[in-house]
């Protein structure tokens, strides 16, 4: 069963950085909530139970349930702003959504079949994961956790586009809609093995310029 993720949290009025500041040393984190047809909202949550779901990969592709007091809203994860060298969080921003408009959002891909894949069983190459995550867009209802993507039998020399990527109903993804057909995975021999049919490709033409040489 897929995991229901809800955020606690609190409203906040002091606005700025010294009050941001000050609202960490108490464990909490500043954060904000907007869309939705409503006005934006600083609001603030517990930074360990925050900490604790961001360990989730479906925290951040999912549709969140906001308890901000009595009231609650569905919101997506739209930004975390991490501290550069602590394990900490230093703002959150959440989007609201509603039933009837389309959300944009990044969503993981899952790999499926990597082991079998013949370029890479059987045919010595290596699995390139190009893209890890797609920006999807569709109505909430409509919105995966992640989508998978079969590459089990992928040779050597093969790749797969985005456009070749199988989305569920509703869903589409934002960058072919600006002709942005990139590859998301591809098989391909490692560069040592690669160099080294390279240097035997050369030493085998220079045998055989010697050989005309000698003629």
């Amino acid at each position: 069963m897929s995991q229901a993720f809800v955020v606690t949290a609190e409203a906040r009025v002091d606005q700025g950085k010294g009050a941001s500041r000050r609202l960490r040393r108490t464990g909490r984190l500043p954060a904000i909530v907007y869309g939705g047809n409503k006005p934006p909202q600083s609001i603030s949550v517990d930074h360990n139970e925050l900490w604790k779901s961001l360990k989730h990969e479906a925290f951040y592709s999912k549709i969140l349930t906001l308890n901000i007091g009595s009231e609650t809203e569905q919101v997506v994860l739209k930004d975390l702003h991490r501290h550069p060298v602590r394990a900490e969080v230093m703002h959150m921003d959440l989007q609201r959504v509603l039933a009837d408009v389309e959300i944009r959002i990044r969503v993981p891909l899952h790999f499926k079949g990597e082991d079998i894949a013949p370029g890479v069983k059987t045919g010595g190459g290596m699995l390139d994961h190009l893209m890890n995550e797609v920006e999807v867009e569709c109505l909430p209802a409509a919105l995966p956790e992640f989508i998978e993507l079969d590459v089990s039998a992928m040779e050597v020399g093969d790749s797969i586009h985005l456009s070749q990527i199988p989305l569920p109903a509703g869903v589409t993804l934002v960058e072919l809609k600006h002709d942005n057909d990139e590859a998301v995975v591809a098989v391909h021999m490692p560069r040592v093995a690669a160099t080294a049919e390279e240097e035997e490709g050369a030493e085998a033409a220079e045998d055989d310029d010697k050989k005309v040489d000698k003629k």
